[in-house]
């Protein structure tokens, strides 16, 4: 597998990992997973296994549709709607004329990351990235993006009395606009500042923070950063984005002395 990988870097073509693509549509090494039915849902879910099973890695390529549709035996319709559940849900990014690349990975010491990574070193990563994040998402966010970036923010503004739902939208929220950049690089980093904020630390914090009070500050923000973007303002969304995670990183000083 190295081999084959090095030589597929050394002759600049993009890499591929048909072993894994051969798993997940059933060949005799994995008899299990063989395709029944042949709805987009199975197609995704068998797909979804191979990524998360590591049979593919971060940036390994997917083959095309029409081998895909081929292997399961099913419509190049049935084959787009999978890969656009899989898509959904952050695990490939499809580049019209390039391919369907893997973005999802497990990083292996996250859990050590996020034990020695304190709130405010969070902030700092977030404040070097994010903003370069939305102007890139301005740049290449599609129609899709932004109707995901909506939805999640008529979700974020329902949930001023739910310190846990909000919190978990506002992750997805941000992450959604790493997915608008449509750079796996920057969709895999995200995932991992995902981690973070989700461990221990960050969690006793936010329960000082988050006041129904300071959520609907935060959702404004919110507010402002999406309709920057999806005006494709980007020096907008990169100071409005500043700014919220300069606040943010003033409420947490404020929790930390109080």
């Amino acid at each position: 597998m190295k081999t084959d990988r090095m030589q597929s870097r050394a002759s600049g073509r993009p890499r591929t990992n048909d072993g894994g693509f051969a798993a997940a549509v059933g060949h005799q090494s994995a008899p299990d997973l063989r395709p029944s039915p042949r709805g987009s849902s199975a197609i995704a879910g068998h797909l979804r296994r191979a990524i998360k099973s590591d049979a593919y890695s971060s940036g390994d390529q997917l083959p095309p549709e029409r081998e895909i549709a081929r292997k399961f035996g099913a419509s190049r319709t049935t084959v787009r709607n999978a890969l656009r559940m899989l898509e959904e849900q952050h695990l490939i990014s499809r580049k019209i004329g390039s391919g369907t690349f893997v973005v999802y990975a497990e990083a292996r010491d996250d859990e050590q990351i996020a034990e020695i990574t304190s709130p405010l070193e969070l902030i700092e990563v977030r404040l070097a990235l994010e903003p370069h994040i939305v102007r890139l998402a301005v740049l290449h966010g599609t129609a899709r993006d932004l109707r995901t970036l909506a939805d999640l923010l008529v979700e974020l503004e329902a949930s001023d009395d739910d310190h846990e739902h909000f919190s978990e939208l506002d992750q997805r929220f941000h992450l959604a606009l790493a997915a608008a950049t449509h750079n796996p690089l920057v969709v895999s980093m995200y995932r991992r500042i995902n981690k973070v904020r989700g461990h221990a630390q960050w969690n006793k914090m936010k329960n000082k923070i988050l006041m129904n009070s300071r959520i609907v500050e935060y959702n404004i923000s919110h507010r402002a950063i999406f309709e920057a973007v999806n005006r494709r303002d980007a020096d907008s969304a990169a100071q409005l984005i500043t700014t919220h995670l300069l606040d943010a990183r003033q409420d947490l000083l404020g929790a930390k002395s109080a």
